[in-house]
C-alpha cells in the first residue's frame, strides 16, 4: 500500500495535465494507482487558487484526505499545484496534517520528492520554485480523460497583466512548447485511441510569440491537422488580441478543426475594461466577434464575464447585460469577482459588496439563459456529428457535439435504448434541448474518420 498512489485533482484542464505528468512520473518510479482512498499509502491533492471558491474546494479536499490519513497515520498527505505554489508557508502552519506541499514549478521530482519525504522523521516540508516547468513530449503521463480525448498543454505562464489574475505571479511568463515536440505527442495520444484533442494554454493564441523562431499557433493547427486518428482539434482559452484572420481562416478551412472559439472577453464597459487591464474596447471586441462570425459561418463562441469587479457601477453591468443579449455568445461563464491579495484589483478601492456581485450574477445568468434557450430552439431538425461519451447514472446515454466542449458545456442526450461505443462519431439529428443540454436522435450510418 505504501506505493499506491490516489490522487484528486481540481481546477483547470492546465492542472489537469500537471496531474497527468506527475502520476506518469510515479507510475515510471513503479508506484501504482488506486481509485480508493482507503487503498492508497500516498494521498494526493492537486490543487487549485485562482479565486475564493477554487481555493476553499482545495482546502476541503485537502481535510476530506487528512480524516483517512487520521485513521492510518502511516498514509502521506501531499498537495501539489497552484494552492502550494502559492501558500506553501502558511499551510504548512495551519495544515499539519500534510507531509508535503509541492509547487508548480518543482512537480516533475515528485518521485524524489517521496522518497526523501518517506526517509524523513521531521514535520511537513514544502517544495516551491518559481515560476513553472513546461514537460514535453517525453515526459510520461497517465491520462485521467476518457480514452478518446485528451488535453494537449501547449504553453505554460502568461505575459498578461490583468487586474484580476494571480497566474502570472503563480505561473510566471509564457514559455511554448515547439512545433516537433507538440506533434510527437499527438501522434502518441492518437496511437492509443484519442481522437479528440483539446488545445490549451494560459493564452492559446500567444503561442509561439516568445520563441521568435516563426512558430505560430497557426503553423502548429496545420501540422496537428496531418496528425492520422486525430478527428476533433478544439481551441480553449483564445485570449483576444491575437486572433488574427489568418486563424480564422483556418478554423473555417480544415475539417478537424471545430468551428468553437473559448474567448475569455471578462466584460464590456470601457470603464471595466481598463480598470481590468485588459486590451480591447467594448467596440473592439463586438468588431473582433462579428470577423469571427464572418470567417467562421456557424462557429460556437465560448467567454467568461466577470461581475462585481471593485467599481463596477449599475451602468457598466448594464452595458454587459445588455451585450450579453444582442452578442448571443453560446455558452457563458460568469464569475463573482474574488479578491486575489497580490493582484492590482486586491489592492482597489470601491470593492463591490458581496450580496451585489451574487444579484448581478443571477441577473447576468438569466439573460444568458434567455439567449440558450433561443439559440437551442433555432438548432431543432438539425443534423450533424457527436461523438459518443458515456452513460450517465440514471442510465442516459450521452455524447457531445462539436460546439460542446468537455466538463463545461452542455452534452448531447440519446434516448436509452441507443447502441453506439464510447468514441465513435455518429450522425445526429437535434429533435429537442432541456436546460442547456440537447436531446438527439441517432441517424442510419457511421462517419469517416478524419485521419
Amino acid at each position: 500500500m505504501d506505493n499506491t498512489v490516489y490522487m484528486v485533482n481540481l481546477g483547470c484542464p492546465k492542472n489537469l495535465v500537471d496531474g497527468e505528468v506527475m502520476l506518469g512520473l510515479l507510475a515510471q518510479a513503479g508506484y501504482t494507482m488506486s481509485l480508493d482512498p482507503d487503498q492508497a499509502g500516498i494521498l494526493m491533492v492537486n490543487t487549485c487558487s485562482f479565486i475564493d471558491e477554487a481555493k476553499e474546494e482545495s482546502i476541503e479536499t485537502i481535510l476530506e484526505l487528512a480524516a483517512y490519513k487520521a485513521h492510518s497515520p502511516a498514509k502521506q498527505l501531499i498537495v501539489t499545484g497552484c494552492l502550494a505554489q502559492r501558500y506553501a508557508p502558511e499551510l504548512r502552519a495551519s495544515l499539519p496534517e500534510v507531509d508535503v506541499f509541492v509547487g508548480t514549478g518543482e512537480f516533475l521530482r515528485i518521485t524524489d520528492i517521496l522518497r526523501a519525504k518517506r526517509a524523513a522523521l521531521d514535520g511537513p516540508v514544502s517544495y516551491v520554485g518559481a515560476g513553472h516547468i513546461l514537460p514535453d513530449q517525453t515526459t510520461p503521463r497517465v491520462p485521467t480523460t476518457p480514452f478518446y480525448s485528451a488535453y494537449l498543454k501547449v504553453a505554460e505562464g502568461c505575459n498578461h497583466q490583468c487586474a484580476f489574475c494571480i497566474i502570472p505571479k503563480i505561473r510566471g511568463r509564457q514559455e511554448s512548447r515547439s512545433i516537433d515536440s507538440l506533434l510527437a505527442e499527438a501522434e502518441s495520444l492518437a496511437a492509443q485511441g484519442v481522437r479528440e484533442l483539446n488545445l490549451i494554454a494560459q493564452d492559446l493564441t500567444a503561442y509561439g510569440r516568445e520563441r521568435r523562431d516563426g512558430t505560430t499557433l497557426l503553423g502548429l493547427l496545420r501540422a496537428l491537422c496531418r496528425v492520422d486518428g486525430i478527428d476533433w482539434l478544439r481551441l480553449l482559452y483564445c485570449y483576444p488580441n491575437y486572433l488574427d484572420a489568418a486563424v480564422l481562416r483556418c478554423i473555417a478551412e480544415e475539417d478537424k478543426i471545430c468551428p468553437y472559439i473559448d474567448l475569455p472577453l471578462q466584460h464590456i464597459s470601457d470603464r471595466m475594461l481598463r480598470a481590468m487591464r485588459r486590451e480591447k474596447s467594448g467596440d473592439g471586441i463586438r468588431r473582433l466577434l462579428d470577423r469571427i462570425r464572418t470567417h467562421i459561418p456557424g462557429v460556437v463562441l465560448r467567454s467568461s464575464f466577470i461581475v462585481g469587479f471593485p467599481g463596477e457601477q449599475e451602468e457598466d453591468f448594464r452595458q454587459l447585460l445588455d451585450f450579453i443579449g444582442e452578442a448571443e455568445i453560446d455558452h457563458v461563464g460568469v464569475f463573482r469577482y474574488s479578491q486575489e491579495e497580490g493582484t492590482r484589483a486586491g489592492l482597489m478601492a470601491d470593492q463591490v459588496e458581496p450580496v451585489l456581485k451574487h444579484e448581478r450574477w443571477t441577473r447576468l445568468m438569466e439573460r444568458q439563459y434567455q439567449v440558450v434557450r433561443k439559440k437551442q430552439l433555432s438548432l431543432i431538425g438539425a443534423e450533424l456529428p457527436v461523438l459518443m461519451c458515456d452513460t450517465d447514472e440514471q442510465g442516459r446515454v450521452w455524447g457531445r457535439t462539436r460546439g460542446q466542449a468537455p466538463d463545461i458545456d452542455g452534452v448531447a442526450y440519446f434516448p436509452q435504448e441507443t447502441q453506439a461505443a464510447s468514441g465513435e462519431i455518429v450522425p445526429v439529428r437535434i429533435v429537442g434541448a432541456t436546460g442547456y443540454d440537447l436531446n438527439v436522435q441517432r441517424l442510419p450510418g457511421s462517419l469517416p474518420t478524419n485521419g
